[in-house]
C-alpha cells in the first residue's frame, strides 16, 4: 500500500510540474486555433461592421474556390520540390562535413551562414540578384533578359531556389547528427570484408540514416508548407497569383480584404494541412523506429 501511495504522490507531483507548460501551450497555441475555428464559422467583415454566424458556409465556399485550390497546388509543389532538393543536397554535404580534414570546423561554421541570415534579409538579397535589369544572375548568364520574379514560369522556381539556399544547411545539420550516431565499428567490419564505399553507403549508412532523414523531412515539410515570408518579399504571390501559397492567400484575405471570417477559414485549412503532414510523417517515423 505504501508503494501505491508513493506512486500516486509522484504522479501528482509530475502533473504539477507539467501544468505550467501545459497552461502556456494552451494560451499560446490552443486558444488562437480555437478562436480561428470560431471566426471561420462567421461572416465577419470589419470594414462594413458585418458579423453574423454562418455555420459551414465558408467551408462550402472554400471547396469551390478556384483560387484556394491554386494556392494549395502552389504550396504542395513548393513543399515537394524544395524539400526533395534540400534532401538531395544535404546528404552529400553532411557526408563531407562528417569526414576528418583540415579546416572542417571552419567549413561547418561557414555552411550555416545562409541558415543564420533572417529569411526576409536573404529574400531581399536574392530579389536584387534576380532583378532583370541589374541583377547578378542575368549577368552571370551572359546578359540574359529573364524576368525571374515577373514571369509565371520562373517566379515559383526562383522562390524554391531561395528556400533551398537558406535551409539546406539546416537539413545537412540534422543528417550530420544522424551520421555521427552510426557506430564506426560497422564501417571497419565492412572494410575488412572488402566492401566498397558505395556498398558501405548503401548497406550501412542509408538504412541507419533513415530515421534522421525522416525527421529532417518532417521538420522541413511542416516549415515549407506554411511558407510566407520568402515568397511575400520576392513576389507577394504574383505574378497573377502563380506564387500565391495558402499562407499568403490567408494573409491577403484577412489583412487586405478585411474578411476575417473567410480568412480564418483559409488559416484553418492551412493548419489542417500541416497537421495532416505531421501525422503522416510521424506515423512513418514511428514505424521506422519500431523496426530498429
Amino acid at each position: 500500500m505504501r508503494g501505491v501511495g508513493s506512486q500516486a504522490r509522484e504522479r501528482r507531483q509530475a502533473y504539477l510540474l507539467v501544468a505550467p507548460a501545459v497552461l502556456v501551450l494552451a494560451v499560446v497555441a490552443l486558444y488562437p486555433v480555437l478562436a480561428a475555428i470560431w471566426l471561420s464559422l462567421h461572416r465577419f467583415i470589419l470594414v462594413f461592421g458585418e458579423r453574423r454566424f454562418t455555420g459551414l458556409e465558408n467551408y462550402a465556399y472554400l471547396m469551390g474556390d478556384a483560387r484556394f485550390w491554386s494556392a494549395l497546388g502552389n504550396t504542395a509543389y513548393f513543399t515537394a520540390v524544395a524539400v526533395t532538393v534540400e534532401l538531395l543536397l544535404a546528404v552529400p554535404l553532411a557526408l563531407l562535413l562528417n569526414r576528418a580534414f583540415p579546416g572542417r570546423g571552419l567549413l561547418r561554421a561557414s555552411v550555416l551562414v545562409p541558415w543564420a541570415i533572417p529569411t526576409v534579409v536573404s529574400a531581399r538579397l536574392w530579389a536584387w540578384m534576380f532583378n532583370p535589369d541589374y541583377g547578378l544572375i542575368n549577368r552571370v548568364l551572359g546578359g540574359a533578359e529573364i524576368n525571374w520574379l515577373g514571369a509565371p514560369g520562373y517566379a515559383l522556381h526562383a522562390a524554391i531556389l531561395v528556400d533551398v539556399w537558406k535551409t539546406t544547411p539546416f537539413v545537412a545539420l540534422l543528417v550530420l547528427a544522424g551520421l555521427q550516431g552510426i557506430p564506426e565499428d560497422l564501417y571497419k567490419a565492412a572494410r575488412v570484408d572488402g566492401a566498397s564505399e558505395w556498398r558501405q553507403f548503401r548497406s550501412i549508412t542509408l538504412p541507419l540514416l533513415k530515421p534522421a532523414l525522416l525527421l529532417a523531412v518532417l521538420f522541413r515539410s511542416l516549415d515549407a508548407f506554411r511558407v510566407f515570408d520568402a515568397i511575400y518579399v520576392l513576389t507577394e504571390g504574383g505574378p497573377a497569383n502563380t506564387t500565391e501559397t495558402l499562407s499568403i492567400y490567408a494573409y491577403k484575405t484577412l489583412m487586405r480584404s478585411g474578411d476575417f471570417g473567410y480568412g480564418s477559414t483559409l488559416s484553418v485549412a492551412t493548419f489542417l494541412g500541416v497537421v495532416l503532414l505531421a501525422v503522416v510523417w510521424l506515423r512513418w517515423l514511428g514505424r521506422e523506429e519500431g523496426r530498429r
